[in-house]
Protein backbone atom coordinates (compact mmCIF):
# COMPACT_ATOMS: atom_id res chain seq x y z
CA UNK A 1 0.00 0.00 0.00
CA UNK A 2 1.39 3.46 -0.30
CA UNK A 3 0.28 6.35 1.45
CA UNK A 4 0.56 9.97 -0.26
CA UNK A 5 -1.43 12.27 1.87
CA UNK A 6 -5.06 11.27 2.28
CA UNK A 7 -4.47 9.13 -0.36
CA UNK A 8 -3.60 4.85 -0.07
CA UNK A 9 -3.00 3.54 -3.85
CA UNK A 10 -2.70 -0.22 -4.06
CA UNK A 11 0.75 -1.19 -4.82
CA UNK A 12 -0.42 -2.62 -8.56
CA UNK A 13 -1.14 1.05 -9.39
CA UNK A 14 2.73 1.03 -9.79
CA UNK A 15 3.27 -2.53 -10.16
CA UNK A 16 1.10 -3.77 -13.02
CA UNK A 17 1.36 -3.27 -16.65
CA UNK A 18 -1.53 -1.79 -18.52
CA UNK A 19 -2.12 0.31 -22.51
CA UNK A 20 -5.74 0.55 -23.68
CA UNK A 21 -6.01 -1.20 -26.49
CA UNK A 22 -9.23 -0.04 -28.23
CA UNK A 23 -8.41 -1.84 -31.39
CA UNK A 24 -9.37 -5.07 -29.48
CA UNK A 25 -11.82 -3.85 -26.72
CA UNK A 26 -13.45 -1.08 -28.93
CA UNK A 27 -14.15 0.89 -26.26
CA UNK A 28 -16.08 -1.77 -24.20
CA UNK A 29 -15.96 0.37 -20.90
CA UNK A 30 -18.36 2.90 -22.26
CA UNK A 31 -20.98 -0.13 -22.66
CA UNK A 32 -20.45 -2.66 -20.11
CA UNK A 33 -20.69 -2.37 -16.53
CA UNK A 34 -23.40 -1.87 -13.46
CA UNK A 35 -24.66 1.63 -14.10
CA UNK A 36 -23.55 4.72 -15.56
CA UNK A 37 -19.64 6.08 -15.02
CA UNK A 38 -19.45 7.22 -11.24
CA UNK A 39 -19.56 11.58 -10.42
CA UNK A 40 -18.55 14.20 -8.43
CA UNK A 41 -21.20 16.43 -7.44
CA UNK A 42 -19.33 19.12 -9.27
CA UNK A 43 -19.13 17.01 -12.30
CA UNK A 44 -23.01 17.04 -12.50
CA UNK A 45 -23.11 20.55 -12.80
CA UNK A 46 -20.50 20.43 -15.39
CA UNK A 47 -22.39 17.80 -17.61
CA UNK A 48 -25.53 19.50 -17.45
CA UNK A 49 -24.07 22.92 -18.98
CA UNK A 50 -22.19 21.25 -21.32
CA UNK A 51 -24.52 18.82 -22.52
CA UNK A 52 -26.48 20.88 -25.27
CA UNK A 53 -22.83 21.62 -27.12
CA UNK A 54 -22.30 17.87 -26.86
CA UNK A 55 -25.81 16.53 -27.62
CA UNK A 56 -24.97 16.98 -31.61
CA UNK A 57 -22.64 13.96 -31.84
CA UNK A 58 -25.58 11.60 -29.83
CA UNK A 59 -27.99 9.00 -31.29
CA UNK A 60 -31.40 10.49 -30.96
CA UNK A 61 -32.32 7.47 -29.06
CA UNK A 62 -29.41 8.66 -26.27
CA UNK A 63 -31.05 12.02 -26.23
CA UNK A 64 -34.58 10.58 -25.53
CA UNK A 65 -33.14 9.16 -22.61
CA UNK A 66 -31.38 12.23 -21.14
CA UNK A 67 -34.20 13.96 -21.60
CA UNK A 68 -36.54 10.90 -19.61
CA UNK A 69 -33.54 10.85 -17.35
CA UNK A 70 -31.46 13.97 -17.11
CA UNK A 71 -28.20 14.63 -17.41
CA UNK A 72 -27.35 12.95 -14.33
CA UNK A 73 -29.02 9.80 -12.31
CA UNK A 74 -28.72 8.50 -9.11
CA UNK A 75 -27.47 5.15 -8.73
CA UNK A 76 -27.92 3.29 -4.78
CA UNK A 77 -24.21 2.02 -4.69
CA UNK A 78 -22.27 4.68 -6.26
CA UNK A 79 -24.03 7.96 -5.97
CA UNK A 80 -24.10 10.41 -9.19
CA UNK A 81 -23.69 8.01 -12.16
CA UNK A 82 -24.44 9.06 -16.05
CA UNK A 83 -27.73 7.76 -17.71
CA UNK A 84 -27.30 4.57 -19.35
CA UNK A 85 -29.42 3.12 -22.55
CA UNK A 86 -31.27 0.10 -21.46
CA UNK A 87 -28.52 -0.20 -17.66
CA UNK A 88 -26.05 -0.72 -20.84
CA UNK A 89 -24.21 1.86 -22.65
CA UNK A 90 -23.67 5.34 -21.31
CA UNK A 91 -26.40 7.86 -23.28
CA UNK A 92 -22.71 10.27 -23.69
CA UNK A 93 -21.42 7.37 -25.82
CA UNK A 94 -20.96 8.09 -29.55
CA UNK A 95 -19.28 4.89 -31.72
CA UNK A 96 -16.66 6.12 -34.38
CA UNK A 97 -16.16 5.28 -38.37
CA UNK A 98 -13.99 2.13 -36.73
CA UNK A 99 -16.71 0.70 -34.79
CA UNK A 100 -14.90 2.07 -31.16
CA UNK A 101 -16.88 3.29 -28.62
CA UNK A 102 -15.34 7.17 -27.52
CA UNK A 103 -16.88 10.00 -25.44
CA UNK A 104 -18.96 12.85 -26.86
CA UNK A 105 -17.11 14.71 -24.10
CA UNK A 106 -14.22 14.07 -24.84
CA UNK A 107 -14.51 14.70 -28.82
CA UNK A 108 -16.04 18.18 -28.04
CA UNK A 109 -13.22 19.25 -25.33
CA UNK A 110 -10.52 17.67 -28.00
CA UNK A 111 -12.44 19.97 -30.78
CA UNK A 112 -12.03 22.97 -28.07
CA UNK A 113 -15.94 23.05 -27.73
CA UNK A 114 -16.00 22.77 -23.99
CA UNK A 115 -13.10 22.76 -21.06
CA UNK A 116 -14.39 19.41 -19.82
CA UNK A 117 -12.65 16.54 -20.96
CA UNK A 118 -14.81 13.58 -19.54
CA UNK A 119 -15.85 12.01 -15.94
CA UNK A 120 -12.74 11.87 -14.28
CA UNK A 121 -13.81 8.06 -13.15
CA UNK A 122 -13.43 7.35 -16.83
CA UNK A 123 -10.35 9.16 -17.71
CA UNK A 124 -8.70 7.28 -14.85
CA UNK A 125 -10.07 3.77 -15.29
CA UNK A 126 -8.84 1.24 -14.78
CA UNK A 127 -8.30 3.09 -11.41
CA UNK A 128 -11.09 3.13 -9.00
CA UNK A 129 -11.42 5.51 -6.32
CA UNK A 130 -13.36 4.75 -3.35
CA UNK A 131 -13.97 7.44 -0.36
CA UNK A 132 -12.87 5.70 2.95
CA UNK A 133 -13.80 7.62 6.15
CA UNK A 134 -11.37 10.82 5.13
CA UNK A 135 -9.21 9.06 2.85
CA UNK A 136 -9.33 7.88 -0.24
CA UNK A 137 -8.44 3.89 -1.56
CA UNK A 138 -7.28 3.76 -4.96
CA UNK A 139 -6.80 0.76 -6.69
CA UNK A 140 -6.41 -0.55 -10.10
CA UNK A 141 -9.77 -3.08 -11.06
CA UNK A 142 -9.25 -3.77 -14.96
CA UNK A 143 -12.09 -5.61 -16.05
CA UNK A 144 -10.96 -9.74 -16.53
CA UNK A 145 -11.33 -10.19 -19.82
CA UNK A 146 -12.52 -7.30 -21.54
CA UNK A 147 -9.20 -5.82 -20.76
CA UNK A 148 -6.78 -8.53 -21.01
CA UNK A 149 -5.88 -6.77 -24.56
CA UNK A 150 -4.61 -3.90 -22.56
CA UNK A 151 -3.11 -5.94 -19.95
CA UNK A 152 -0.90 -7.88 -22.70
CA UNK A 153 -0.03 -4.75 -24.58
CA UNK A 154 1.01 -2.76 -21.23
CA UNK A 155 3.50 -6.39 -20.55
CA UNK A 156 4.55 -5.98 -24.16
CA UNK A 157 5.40 -2.34 -23.80
CA UNK A 158 6.35 -2.24 -19.82
CA UNK A 159 4.29 0.29 -19.44
CA UNK A 160 3.15 0.43 -15.83
CA UNK A 161 -0.25 1.34 -14.88
CA UNK A 162 0.60 4.79 -13.41
CA UNK A 163 2.39 5.95 -16.22
CA UNK A 164 -0.37 5.33 -18.81
CA UNK A 165 -2.67 7.43 -16.65
CA UNK A 166 -0.20 10.33 -16.07
CA UNK A 167 -2.53 12.74 -17.59
CA UNK A 168 -5.46 12.07 -15.35
CA UNK A 169 -3.78 11.74 -11.78
CA UNK A 170 -2.35 14.60 -12.77
CA UNK A 171 -5.67 16.27 -13.58
CA UNK A 172 -7.17 14.80 -10.00
CA UNK A 173 -4.21 14.92 -7.74
CA UNK A 174 -1.81 17.35 -9.10
CA UNK A 175 1.42 17.65 -10.38
CA UNK A 176 3.11 17.56 -7.16
CA UNK A 177 1.17 13.82 -6.30
CA UNK A 178 2.12 12.42 -9.44
CA UNK A 179 6.00 13.24 -8.86
CA UNK A 180 5.82 11.60 -5.34
CA UNK A 181 4.42 8.44 -7.02
CA UNK A 182 6.88 8.12 -9.66
CA UNK A 183 9.27 8.71 -7.04
CA UNK A 184 7.77 5.57 -4.93
CA UNK A 185 7.43 3.44 -8.35
CA UNK A 186 11.21 4.06 -8.68
CA UNK A 187 12.03 2.83 -5.31
CA UNK A 188 10.22 -0.15 -6.00
CA UNK A 189 12.33 -1.02 -9.00
CA UNK A 190 15.11 -0.23 -7.33
CA UNK A 191 14.52 -2.24 -4.43
CA UNK A 192 13.43 -5.45 -7.08
CA UNK A 193 16.83 -5.25 -8.95
CA UNK A 194 18.75 -5.21 -5.65
CA UNK A 195 16.35 -8.11 -5.00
Amino acid sequence: MIAIDNVLLSDEVVEAKFVCDLNSCKGGCCVDGDCGAPLTEGETHIIAEAYPKIKKYLLPEYIAEVEKQGTHTIDDEFGYVTPTVNGGICVYAYTDETGIVKCAFEKAFRAGEIGFHKPISCHLYPIRIKDMNGYEAVNYEPRKKMCRPACKLGKQLQVPVYKFLKEPIIRKYGEAFYEALDAVAQKFEEDRNER
